[in-house]
């Protein structure tokens, strides 16, 4: 039913524990091909990926181009795109199939689905920022990639996919999708808050928030991701 695509870049420490939990929607048949697109890793994730079980799809480094070539080599009807530091909780697979079936039966249009943003940070600043995302994603329907994406092959290929970009292609595709086309899942994805912690949580925000300025304002991605720094 569902083919996951997971872009990774050097992402040995946290791949691992995305995959397990994909483990038992696979085991349920709700999960049934996993494509890791890789942009260039030099540390163990091509090891872990094929260790798993998993598709290995090597591409030029950017998400938008590895998401792009993952989507290419999955199977399945549905596509799920899920970054290699993101954890999906417990029970997402029927919240996700759930979805599907809906969508199928015509009880809610063609759209896709993207889960509840949370961080693996027990403070309180990750929690007002996750009130802060559930906001953006209920009202403005604009879920970011580290919220997975949950699609169609048929409306992905409408829409025209993932387009190769360095960065904001997330972005990019959902704006496509519009807000009418967007439905956000129960479930959470339980994303890695490290590069918080790294770079503090004020600084980052205030980084993300001038990426999404800027392309709102009509800035190339080249050119933000020369100022985000990828």
């Amino acid at each position: 039913m569902i083919s996951a695509v997971i872009p990774t870049l050097n992402s040995a420490a946290t791949l691992a524990a995305t995959l397990e939990a994909l483990i038992p929607a696979v085991v349920e048949g709700v999960v049934r091909d996993v494509i890791i697109a890789d942009g260039g890793s030099s540390d163990h994730t091509l090891k872990i990926a094929e260790q798993s079980g998993a598709n290995v799809v090597t591409s030029e480094t950017g998400r938008g181009q590895q998401l792009r070539a993952g989507a290419a080599q999955a199977k399945m009807p549905w596509l799920l795109f899920l970054h290699g530091d993101t954890l999906l909780d417990p029970g997402w697979d029927r919240d996700a199939d759930r979805f599907i079936e809906q969508v199928a039966r015509g009880a809610r249009p063609e759209q896709a689905a993207s889960f509840r943003f949370k961080l693996d940070d027990s403070r309180f600043r990750a929690r007002a920022l996750e009130v802060a995302v559930d906001l953006r994603s209920s009202l403005l329907k604009l879920p970011y990639g580290d919220q997975g994406l949950l699609i169609s092959r048929a409306l992905y290929n409408e829409v025209g996919g993932f387009r190769p970009l360095p960065i904001m292609e997330d972005i990019d595709l959902v704006r496509r999708l519009g807000r009418r086309r967007i439905h956000m899942l129960t479930s959470s994805a339980v994303t890695s808050a490290d590069r918080y912690r790294t770079d503090g949580y004020c600084k980052r925000i205030v980084r993300n928030q001038g990426c999404l300025f800027m392309y709102a304002l009509g800035a190339s991605p080249e050119r933000i991701a020369k100022m985000y720094g990828r």
